[in-house]
């Protein structure tokens, strides 16, 4: 990965065209990977941006269990600096951005569930 771009790893609505394009303004590409020691459990959204962006009132998030038989699938994707700062403000506040390092042994950021 060129120093400059940042790992992001998604699987929730970061995966989908319409939010990748509004949040990116382009579609990403990446390889499948996976989240270990988390659980996916559902997220009432209130954000209207969101919902209307997403077309969900109800998403998941990743958990922490600390089970690494515990996995959520998703895809690892590379993007800029400002592209991360448009994906914090896509996330909404029951979500926290953390470094986390991936079942392919790829270090990543990625969006969970706050506490």
């Amino acid at each position: 990965m060129p120093d400059d771009r940042i790992a992001l790893f998604a699987y929730g609505t970061l995966q989908q065209p319409n939010v990748q394009m509004a949040t990116f303004n382009r579609l990403l590409e990446g390889p499948a990977d996976a989240l270990s020691g988390y659980t996916l459990t559902p997220l009432i959204i209130a954000d209207e941006y969101v919902v209307r962006t997403s077309g969900l009132s109800v998403h998941t998030a990743a958990r922490h269990t600390g089970n690494p038989a515990d996995m959520v699938p998703g895809t690892l994707y590379s993007i800029t600096p400002a592209e991360l700062e448009a994906a914090d403000s896509y996330e909404v506040k029951e979500m926290m951005r953390v470094e986390v390092t991936l079942a392919s042994g790829a270090p990543a950021f990625v969006y969970v569930r706050k506490a």
